[in-house]
């Protein structure tokens, strides 16, 4: 990994309080295209995207999907763009996955897609952040969307209004990866 690739990754965070200055188009798309060159399993591309930047139409989803015992998301709507990450399901290589291995491999690769999306937006001077507490039912009937589609994740995106903040206390690299074996970290 080259150290430009290891500071992006170790110095982006999630941005919860958002400048009021639009996205511009372009930057967009190049997050977009960055998910989209994501692999996934069988290269079957599961990922699908909307693109929330018009300001009355956020508002107005926002609203919807961040009611009730979602309100805590409600920060979300102060950003200038929310995308949602949906899943196309009944790719066959995502059934038979789900039926020989037990998992859901459209949730991984929709996953690898979405931080290739906020690490471009990090490399771009944006902010952002993953969300996964909201009305799935919500988003679903704002838009129309088939259940042949799983509402994955959104993602709050636009230029940070204040400084980064301080890296989040991580477990250190020997707690958690193990060369050659495994070590139950459970037992003492």
């Amino acid at each position: 990994m080259t150290d430009s690739v290891f500071n992006l990754i170790k110095n982006r965070r999630s941005i919860r309080k958002y400048q009021p200055r639009p996205v511009e188009r372009e930057k967009l798309r190049k997050c977009l295209e960055a998910a989209r060159l994501a692999p996934s399993a069988e290269n079957v591309q599961p990922w699908r995207f909307i693109v929330i930047d018009d300001p009355d139409l956020k508002n107005r989803f926002a609203k919807e999907v961040f009611s009730g015992i979602y309100f805590p998301m409600k920060f979300a709507q102060q950003a200038p763009v929310i995308v949602i990450i949906l899943a196309k399901r009944d790719l066959i290589a995502n059934r038979i996955g789900k039926q020989i291995q037990g998992i859901h491999y459209y949730f991984i690769d929709v996953g690898i897609a979405g931080q290739h999306l906020v690490l471009q937006a990090q490399e771009l001077g944006l902010g952002s952040c993953w969300i996964g507490w909201f009305n799935p039912r919500k988003v679903r009937n704002f838009f129309n969307i088939p259940k042949s589609y799983q509402v994955a994740s959104l993602i709050s995106l636009g230029y940070p209004a204040q400084e980064k903040s301080e890296v989040k206390n991580r477990s250190p690299l020997d707690k958690i990866a193990w060369f050659n074996g495994f070590k139950n970290e459970d037992q003492n």
